[in-house]
């Protein structure tokens, strides 16, 4: 299978991740998207399990930042700064900060449908190279990295401190109306990596839904859904 010329533009995103690998190869198959494998090549070739590492590291880094810049707060208000700070949207943001999509080594047909930019991908590639830097270099050099990267964006985020599934419940509570039900939708994706829609049903509006990589971050979104649609949520 024909692969991308990535060469010139993986130098050029090591500079921008201000990471000097000792073994470059953990950052190539950081980028390695599967449809770039030969068929004699095992699908362990690919970015899929660091980012499940990455995403653990991620998650280590970011909850040790919110204890130490925001002692006061209660659990919920961490959890909820938490997830903002973690979920795909602002994995896929950074990545597209750092260019990432430029050196991800992608077969030819994934590239023709827009593989470089889809946002999904770019947040697993994302936290495939927290990684990568996490292997070669310990945590502190993760660390570093994700404090360069997300700790403005925590500083700086003004969201709602509560999270979406208290406030849609206690949304509803006050307007007399039953205790808002979630149902799975759908899940899919291999057990590593899972990926769940969930329905929640408030009575007498219509059903909202969420995405996540578990079921409890689904849940949350879709509560956010219903919470942004209704105006109860503004930001």
């Amino acid at each position: 299978m024909p692969r991308d010329d990535t060469g010139k533009a993986m130098t050029e995103l090591k500079q921008r991740l201000g990471h000097d690998f000792a073994d470059d190869k953990l950052l190539t198959v950081a980028l390695t998207h599967a449809s770039a494998l030969d068929p004699s090549e095992s699908v362990t070739g690919s970015y899929q399990r660091l980012e499940f590492l990455g995403d653990r590291v991620l998650g280590l880094a970011v909850a040790t930042m919110l204890n130490e810049h925001f002692p006061d707060a209660d659990e919920g208000e961490l959890a909820r700064r938490f997830n903002h700070m973690v979920k795909r949207e602002t994995c896929a943001e950074i990545a597209v900060e750092l260019r990432i999509g430029e050196a991800m080594r992608i077969g030819h047909s994934e590239a023709q449908t827009g593989g470089r930019k889809k946002a999904a991908l770019l947040a697993d590639i994302c936290e495939a190279v927290i990684a990568a830097i996490y292997l070669d270099g310990g945590f502190e050099a993760a660390e570093r990295f994700i404090q360069r990267l997300w700790e403005p964006r925590m500083l700086t985020w003004s969201g709602p401190l509560r999270d979406a599934k208290t406030t849609l419940q206690e949304w509803a509570q006050s307007r007399g109306l039953p205790t808002p039900r979630y149902d799975v939708i759908s899940r899919d994706g291999p057990d590593h990596a899972p990926r769940f829609i969930v329905g929640v049903t408030v009575q007498g509006l219509a059903q909202g839904s969420g995405k996540g990589g578990s079921k409890r971050i689904a849940e949350q979104s879709a509560a956010e859904a219903v919470l942004r649609r209704e105006g109860v949520w503004n930001e």
